[in-house]
């Protein structure tokens, strides 16, 4: 009952033991032995007189044969409140037990003997009758808090030997030596060493008996729990446990099966190798085993990658591996828990690290970002990557926050300045991305899109940050734009430095004038560069100025806003009063790309402009695919911010009628350019980028504008619905976008750009379209089954959308509805299997499986008993389907029906094998045995799976 419900009794519990010991042995051993087996929730009493006689395996047989009639009770999985503390109450009393007993019974063999047999047997097949789970997870409990307990006795042991042993050896060299001190000495080591040498016996019985055996269990706590007990056997305990002969276990279950087995074999390894004394005993082990510590750097699961690049770490500490690289990779892992852990290794390894070359200045800022930036040059080419490596190694690097050394090196001109083009463009990524991190803003994007709620403290330090980065800025800052105005690659970092400043600085500081010069400059890089990336950062730059600053400083930044929109507008209707005079219509293509951006960021109120927009769309029928993207893009979003000018609760009738107009232009020019782009993929033109924007802009448009969301509202006038033709149209374009493969892309090139999206536009296109559906701006049958088709085809981007998607077909539709959607589904990506060329088909069924799979995955659980009816009736519509077109179709079996097989129970499973054969004719199968060998290979599955769940203990 102790250790049941109340641990804090233990020691007492214990210590009323020993009394009773030493009074009467028999009766206190029957007690102790009893213990375990009530431990184990079985209940066995024994005869005090017939101790000696008693056989271990009878005994332990009886209590399995009370498991298997259900007579005992389970207290480690229990759910009981009182029980919450059992395992730690547990183990605490034989820890207590063996502490307590050192000086005493500890050492009566017949006890321990007994004691140790019992928890052994109970841990392991005895005359091939295996104890319950419950009785080997407690036994194991036992006798690894007993070995680690004669772990700590010995160790005490020995510690008094060697203690003796240099006495005696003290004593002996005095000239006059004390003989019976001697003698006295000798006595005591010899007493020590014997009973250490019981203890190691004793030790070595358990691991024989138990550990062996269930170091492999099936059971992931009965593993983990040996793991991380042998780990505590050779850290307390060296000069016993510090050989191959126990190490190895650690090592085999660096691959077991299991993630928090793999984890514990890990933090056993980094508490080992973190004792410097031990390193010199694990030559051979770490020979034999680098190689997988390194491999779990790279592991399926984050918390195993991360824990192992610490024991990389330690390996690397002790110089057991030299080589690096092999983390490398994982600078750019998408897990900032593994990308962090790496940065720390690499920083530590390859930036702080002293060289001898470099003497005393190798702490110094300059050195350490000078050895940052040759890491960087690996990563060049992809701006993207070197914003991982960048963030990886923040935190670690306090250098990337020194900002007068980093504006000092990239305005150093001096001869002497030893960095190349590609590092003084990575340098400014370094600054800027230094930047946003010291603010608390995100360098890499993740999944989870959701604000971090900050602390009062971390508030407190980011504007700290901001007030230090703004003070180093405010005087180089418009050097630094002067310098580097000219070239793309490097000038929007610089620019980008202004939105994580404070600008009320500025002003406190006298400095307005600095200000204004870098809102002037960066105004001129706008006009100065094309490129998407450079456009977003300046527009950004300028309207957060404009809304930032304060009294003459925001006035100035307003004004500078205001010249930029007018030039903009200016030239781009200037371009657009030209347009078709050159084949080079790179003027209008720019303009319209700085257009966009700066309507990205505010309206731009300006009705010729809009008309001019129009007009370039209606007269001009050979512009260039970006062109019309862009002009597409604007005049969306010019109809976008009129309805957000709209009062909603009290709308004005004419703004209502211009509104209307200006949607149903845009909506007739996308149905034109949709036209145009499905029949230009007719003709072998791909038209990737525009047929994405098309689909984007029509689904939004559809959802703004919703007939069902707007009514009974006062706009409700400007609801409108596209027709089934039009969207019957548009899921047309969208699987020919998806049917593009990514090599051919009209747009790669974009893509490869600095200024390239985290996501592709095959995410973009099924977003548009699931977009529709889940919002029920069109019917869920309409082309429901159709994206669900799609749903292993395109990469982690699709498939995370899809599967929201589903998510939301489960909560809304009834199961047969559901199962109905996915049959079409299935169907619809076996038609394009069956369409494939005969080299492609093999790969599309695979997939077809896997679609399968994913769908009948949504099924598990108690989800299979709720929706049983729906699935047998999509497994009977499915084989109905398959045997359509005989033996063309028979594979549809195989790879879509099968799946959903595993969810039925075995009687349904015989109703299935009954209605397949029924519909077969023997000849026909003896005629064309190749074609209907998918029949046979889909009925073998189904029989061995009947087979298999009627087996006896099944």
């Amino acid at each position: 009952d102790v250790i049941k419900h109340n641990g804090k009794l233990v020691p007492r519990a214990v210590k009323n033991w020993i009394d009773r010991y030493e009074s009467s042995q028999r009766p206190a051993t029957c007690e102790l032995i009893m213990c375990i087996f009530e431990a184990c929730g079985a209940k066995y009493n024994i005869d005090e007189d017939l101790l000696d006689e008693i056989n271990v395996d009878e005994v332990v047989l009886e209590l399995v044969s009370q498991a298997k009639a259900g007579d005992v009770e389970d207290f480690v999985t229990s759910k009981q409140k009182d029980l919450r503390g059992f395992k730690d109450n547990l183990t605490l009393f034989w820890d207590t037990f063996v502490l307590e007993c050192q000086n005493g019974p500890l050492f009566d063999e017949q006890l321990m003997e007994m004691c140790i047999n019992f928890v052994t047997a109970l841990s392991w097949q005895v005359k091939k009758n295996t104890p319950p789970r419950h009785f080997r997870h407690v036994s194991t409990l036992i006798g690894l808090q007993l070995a680690t307990s004669f772990v700590t006795v010995a160790k005490t042991l020995s510690q008094s030997r060697e203690t003796k042993q240099r006495q005696l050896i003290a004593e002996e060299k005095k000239k006059r030596k004390d003989a019976a001190r001697i003698e006295s000495l000798n006595k005591v080591l010899s007493q020590t060493h014997d009973k250490i040498t019981k203890i190691e016996g004793m030790i070595q019985a358990i691991i024989r008996g138990l550990f062996m055996h269930r170091y492999r269990d099936v059971d992931v706590d009965i593993r983990v729990a040996c793991v991380k007990a042998i780990g505590g056997w050779v850290i307390s305990y060296p000069s016993y446990f510090l050989n191959d002969l126990y190490l190895k276990y650690i090592g085999w279950t660096l691959s077991d099966k299991n993630v928090a087995v793999r984890k514990s074999s890990i933090e056993a390894l980094r508490a080992i190798y973190e004792i410097d004394d031990n390193v010199p005993s694990m030559a051979l082990f770490t020979q034999r085993f680098s190689n997988r510590m390194i491999e779990l750097a790279d592991d399926v699961d984050i918390s195993v990658a991360v824990s192992a690049i610490g024991l990389f770490k330690q390996l690397l500490r002790h110089q057991l591996i030299k080589d690096v690289s092999p983390l490398y990779d994982l600078l750019i892992d998408e897990s900032p828990s593994i990308r962090h852990a790496v940065g720390q290794l690499v920083y530590e390894q390859m930036i702080a690290v002293p060289n001898a070359e470099e003497g005393e200045d190798s702490d110094k800022s300059d050195v350490q970002l000078k050895r940052l930036l040759t890491i960087l040059k690996d990563f060049a080419s992809d701006p993207i990557l070197s914003d991982y490596v960048i963030d990886a190694v923040w935190e670690e690097m306090k250098a990337m926050q020194d900002w007068k050394c980093l504006i000092s090196m990239l305005l150093d001109d001096s001869e002497n300045q030893e960095l190349t083009d590609v590092d003084i463009a990575s340098l400014c990524r370094v600054l800027g991305g230094s930047a946003k991190r010291s603010v608390g803003e995100k360098l890499v994007p993740t999944i989870d899109s959701r604000k971090a709620t900050l602390t009062k403290a971390q508030k407190e330090a980011f504007e700290s940050s901001k007030k230090k980065l703004t003070t180093a800025m405010i005087k180089p800052h418009p050097k630094l734009l002067r310098k580097y105005l000219a070239d793309k690659s490097k000038v929007c970092y610089i620019v980008e430095i202004m939105q994580h400043m404070n600008l009320d600085l500025y002003s406190l500081k006298q400095q307005e004038q600095s200000c204004i010069s870098s809102l002037e400059l960066t105004r001129d890089a706008f006009f100065k560069h094309g490129d998407r990336k450079t456009l977003q950062t300046c527009v950004n730059t300028l309207v957060f100025c404009a809304s930032e600053t304060k009294a003459d400083l925001q006035d100035a930044a307003q004004r500078v806003l205001k010249e930029t929109t007018d030039e903009v507008i200016r030239k781009l209707r200037s371009a657009i009063e030209h347009a078709g005079e050159t084949e080079d219509d790179y003027s209008l293509t720019v303009n319209l790309r700085r257009l966009q951006h700066l309507q990205l960021a505010m309206p731009i109120n300006n009705e010729e402009l809009y008309k001019d927009l129009l007009t370039l769309l209606e007269d001009f029928s050979d512009l260039e695919d970006e062109a019309v993207q862009l002009d597409l893009t604007n005049i969306f979003l010019y109809v976008i911010w009129y309805l957000k000018s709209i009062d909603h609760d009290n709308p004005d009738e004419n703004q209502l009628t211009s509104l209307i107009t200006k949607r149903s232009t845009l909506y007739k020019h996308l149905e034109t350019q949709m036209d145009n782009v499905i029949s230009s993929f007719s003709d072998g033109q791909t038209k990737s980028l525009l047929s994405s924007t098309i689909c984007t802009i029509f689904s939004d448009l559809c959802s703004l504008f919703s007939k069902e969301k707007l009514s009974s509202t006062k706009i409700e006038r400007l609801g409108f619905s596209p027709s089934s033709e039009r969207l019957e149209k548009f899921w047309e374009l969208c699987e020919l976008r998806l049917s593009v493969p990514d090599s051919d892309d009209d747009d790669m090139e974009l893509e490869r750009e600095e200024e390239a999206d985290y996501f592709s536009q095959k995410d973009i296109v099924i977003t548009s379209a699931a977009k529709l559906v889940a919002h029920e701006m069109i019917p869920k049958d309409f082309i429901g089954s159709e994206i669900i088709s799609h749903y292993v085809l395109h990469g982690k981007g699709v498939e995370e959308t899809i599967k929201q998607l589903i998510l939301v077909f489960k909560k809304n539709m009834k199961s047969q509805e559901l199962c109905s959607l996915y049959l079409d589904a299935m169907k619809k990506a076996y038609s394009r299997h069956l369409e494939d060329d005969e080299e492609a088909k093999p790969k599309s069924f695979e997939l077809c499986k896997e679609l399968a799979n994913r769908l009948s995955a949504t099924f598990s659980g108690f989800a299979r008993n709720i929706h049983r009816p729906s699935i047998l009736k999509l497994v009977r519509n499915g084989v109905e389907h398959a045997f359509e077109d005989t033996p063309t179709q028979l594979s549809f079996l195989e790879a879509c029906v099968l799946p959903f097989l595993q969810r039925l129970a075995a009687a349904d499973i015989r109703d299935i094998i009954e209605n397949v054969q029924s519909r077969v004719n023997d000849d026909d199968v003896d005629q064309d045995p190749t074609g209907w060998r998918p029949y046979q290979t889909f009925l073998e599955h189904l029989q061995e799976r009947v087979s298999k769940t009627e087996a006896p203990g099944q």
